[in-house]
């Protein structure tokens, strides 16, 4: 079936002319199939979207992953709207705040404190900072080909990046503890962090889980060497557990980033941290002029309140599993390439 683009590529068009490349980032139409995907949406209803042409879809992509409860949930939509009467950004947080920082650090069993920003790699590359601080080393430690944001030492594209903005960032195999040991040996006394994704999810490899063994490897390993364990949860954060992907795998981090799901669409991200990193973390500036910003608190309120009050979770885990056991079954009727991609992606 085609549908008509016609409208969503005019906005396509004109866009081109006043931004660089139309659309970028991973929203780019560079990374889709021309002519066959909608570039510019209108509006968003529970499980669905519609595009400029008015074309009806299901978001299984949740809109790369920030929509956990569904597009306009009323839960949201109503903590939103009431504090918005009483407005957004301000000269300082609002109780909000506070109430978020609270409730962050309760449902993580081993958090003592939190903090906020916009997007997952803001708190992702300032969780590396703090590593740096506590341990006063200076390299890190990541998976190869892993995504933990768009800054110099971790962009996935080489475009004005430089040698030295990687020059103290290690790469080992994802699943591969004997390699990670090679790495620890050959600079004992010099990293300061490992971060790891609960399961690999790279933009152009299939899922991984963790081997069986692996994360606890990971974590006795930092323990033993003095090193920081920063777990980048902002793609499956409150997706897996409420209290992070960590509790769910059966690993407890030193620091935990979320983002994506935490405030059902609003700009929200949040790093969470044990005791022992609280002054390192008062040591590291961090600030942005909206990152106290009240809506997306209130947001993130309510919809981490409802995903618990609604066992959503559990629900994601039992419609997911009956989605993938249907791409199986059509896998086997049909043989297909696509359907055997969607098998492997499924038993990750």
């Amino acid at each position: 079936m085609t549908v008509g683009l016609q409208q969503s590529s005019a906005l396509f068009e004109r866009a081109t002319r006043v931004v660089p490349g139309g659309i970028y980032g991973h929203q780019s139409p560079v990374l889709l199939v021309p002519g066959s995907y909608p570039y510019f949406f209108t509006r968003g209803d529970g499980s669905h979207v519609w595009d400029a042409d008015g074309n009806e879809y299901i978001d299984f992509m949740c809109s790369y992953g920030p929509i956990v409860l569904g597009h306009r949930h009323p839960v949201v939509e109503e903590a939103v709207a009431t504090q918005l009467r009483d407005g957004n950004c301000f000269n300082g947080p609002t109780a909000r705040f506070v109430e978020l920082a609270e409730y962050l650090v309760d449902v993580t069993p081993w958090a003592e404190w939190a903090v906020f920003a916009k997007n997952g790699s803001d708190v992702c590359t300032w969780a590396i900072e703090v590593a740096r601080a506590a341990t006063g080393r200076t390299k890190i430690v990541k998976a190869r080909g892993a995504y933990h944001g768009t800054h110099a030492w971790c962009s996935p594209l080489p475009g004005g990046i430089t040698p030295e903005d990687r020059a103290n960032v290690l790469e080992v195999p994802w699943n591969d503890l004997a390699a990670l040991d090679a790495v620890i040996t050959a600079h004992a006394d010099a990293i300061a962090g490992i971060i790891l994704s609960p399961f690999r999810h790279d933009t152009f490899h299939d899922s991984e889980l963790p081997a069986a063994g692996y994360l606890e490897g990971v974590r006795s390993r930092c323990d033993r060497h003095g090193i920081v364990f920063v777990l980048d949860d902002v793609r499956a954060g409150f997706r897996l557990h409420l209290g992070g992907s960590g509790e769910y795998f059966g690993v407890r981090p030193d620091l935990s980033c979320y983002c994506k799901a935490i405030a059902n669409g609003y700009p929200l991200s949040a790093c969470v941290g044990r005791e022992a990193l609280r002054r390192p973390a008062q040591e590291v500036f961090f600030t942005g002029s909206y990152f106290t910003s009240a809506v997306p608190m209130a947001a993130a309120l309510a919809c981490l309140r409802e995903l618990d009050r609604s066992n959503a979770i559990a629900r994601m885990a039992a419609l997911g599993t009956r989605l993938c056991r249907g791409l199986e079954a059509g896998r086997a009727r049909t043989g297909s390439r696509w359907s055997r991609v969607a098998r492997r992606r499924c038993r990750s």
